[in-house]
């Protein structure tokens, strides 16, 4: 079994050695520990790091994460499709966003609020935010 002392371990995840402590700290990261007290990060303890991260990147608090890794398959599956419901919600409004962007860089029209269309972006941009 291969094992990495921290900074290597920080490394294979790309993250600072502090925030592999405050993982620690905060209860989401368990690494084993020497007789001197030096920790020690195996492969599934670099496996669950990088679990971390890619929850992160989705969103999600270390709170959340230390639920994920503590509650029970119900809870689990909640928290995910709460943070997949919320990511599939902000990916809409970008993708609203971009469609508008793309209209406004080949409006021909002089002033962006004389457009029809740009009109019609905003009235459904303020819909959608009553709905909110």
């Amino acid at each position: 079994m291969t094992t990495w002392r921290i900074g290597d371990a920080a490394a294979l995840v790309g993250v600072p050695t502090h925030v592999l402590r405050h993982w620690e700290d905060v209860g989401v990261l368990e690494p084993a520990r020497r007789a001197n007290g030096h920790r020690i990060y195996d492969d599934e303890t670099i496996t669950r790091a990088r679990l971390i991260r890619l929850c992160q990147r989705a969103g999600m608090s270390l709170a959340e994460i230390g639920d994920l890794y503590r509650g029970d398959g119900q809870r689990r599956a909640a928290l995910v499709r709460d943070r997949r419901n919320r990511i599939v919600d902000q990916m809409r409004r970008l993708q609203a966003a971009q469609e508008f962007l793309d209209h406004v860089l080949a409006c021909a029209h002089p002033v962006v609020s004389t457009c029809p269309d740009c009109s019609g972006f905003a009235a459904r941009s303020t819909s959608e935010a009553r709905q909110s």
